[in-house]
């Protein structure tokens, strides 16, 4: 995953990993910015109640302003 670019985002590397999936530092080539880009497993995607956590969970995460 490291070194592909996912629609406008190059994925750096790595940082984290658990339960809901892997998360990658990546840079939104759009805006000039460092983004955290989550990916979840295959089976996930097929799981209505895992994909609302995801949504909740990045509805959350969008809402924080943090540098």
């Amino acid at each position: 995953m490291i070194g592909k670019t996912l629609s406008h985002y190059k994925v750096l590397e790595k940082i984290g990993q658990g339960g809901m999936g892997e998360v990658y530092r990546a840079e939104d080539t759009n805006l000039s910015r460092e983004v955290a880009i989550k990916v979840l497993p295959e089976q996930f995607t097929k799981d209505p109640q895992r994909l609302a956590r995801f949504e909740r969970e990045a509805k959350l995460l969008a809402s924080l302003n943090h540098p």
